[in-house]
């Protein structure tokens, strides 16, 4: 029996080669808004229902249609005002169900990466076929839309296959958010190529926030404050990755969206920071950071070992 995944070696956060941003900002921040499309009545996974209540569920439904219907556009102008761009993360069937949003996004120069086909499709129990359909599905679907490759990888509903890494790295994909382990980019151990675990957070995650922690508007802006607060003062020593992962159904109801475009104004006023998209930060760790810290992260499994 395993005892850990094995997908990454363990890292001590200290005493690590040292990440540097450009410009020599400490903290790495981007914003993650899930565009997703969950079906009323999607087909029946064996191991996990789409649904809570039976179908059809039209309650949870139209709570997430809002999203796409009110809470985007309300969202995209909070973060139109600092010049701020999303890398969202796509269920990429709203390319054809609701392209206004994907041409939204892409005229602001959002990138996309894949959050599979629907959020309501899952990978448990897929076969290697149906899982590479997946990955070329996306690739495809999004490059017609809007012309960009997609660079990473948030697995629907956060769901795995043991080859899931393998087949991202073999089809050029740069990195996964799938992963949660750190607050700093890392090699991930893939069969061949390269691929590295993206910070992400369910910690800070909207979903989260209201439906897992039952916080209020102004306590779950107050937590993204102090998420942002730390990392920049451990930026200090080594370039740190925040990322807020957004839903639009959540953040952009119009009881919340205040208290978080506070928070972006806070963000803004920071002279230290890489406002920035998940698909930048990858490229320049790639450029500048990769080579080091994975010969620092075999060297310390090498040592353990």
């Amino acid at each position: 029996m395993k005892a850990d995944p094995e997908l990454y070696d363990f890292w001590p956060y200290r005493d690590r080669p040292k990440i540097t941003w450009p410009g020599g900002k400490k903290l790495a921040f981007w914003i993650a808004p899930n565009i997703e499309f969950y079906e009323l009545d999607p087909p029946a996974n064996p191991m996990r229902k789409s649904w809570a209540k039976p179908h059809p569920d039209v309650v949870g439904y139209g709570h997430r249609d809002y999203g796409n219907r009110v809470g985007h556009w309300r969202l995209m102008e909070a973060m139109d005002k600092h010049g701020m761009r999303g890398s969202v993360s796509l269920s990429v069937a709203m390319c054809q169900h609701h392209p206004e949003i994907i041409e939204a996004a892409n005229a602001r120069d959002w990138e996309f990466f894949s959050h599979g086909i629907y959020n309501t499709r899952y990978s448990y129990g897929m076969d290697e076929a149906q899982e590479r359909a997946i990955i070329e599905d996306s690739i495809k679907t999004v490059r017609d839309a809007t012309g960009q490759t997609i660079r990473g990888w948030l697995a629907p509903a956060l769901t795995h296959t043991e080859r899931t890494m393998d087949l991202l790295a073999e089809y050029g994909i740069d990195y996964t958010c799938d992963l949660f382990q750190d607050d700093q980019p890392q090699p991930v151990h893939v069969k061949k190529g390269r691929l590295i675990s993206m910070p992400y957070s369910l910690e800070v995650n909207d979903h989260y926030g209201f439906f897992v922690y039952n916080m209020s508007p102004r306590q779950y802006a107050d937590c993204l404050k102090r998420q942002f607060d730390q990392l920049l003062a451990e930026g200090e020593t080594s370039g740190t990755v925040m990322c807020v992962p957004l839903h639009a159904y959540l953040i952009g109801q119009p009881h919340r969206i205040g208290p978080f475009a506070e928070f972006l104004d806070y963000v803004a006023q920071q002279p230290d920071v890489w406002i920035t998209t998940a698909r930048d930060i990858a490229d320049h760790f790639y450029a500048n950071h990769y080579d080091a810290v994975a010969a620092d992260t075999a060297r310390r499994a090498g040592d353990a070992a």
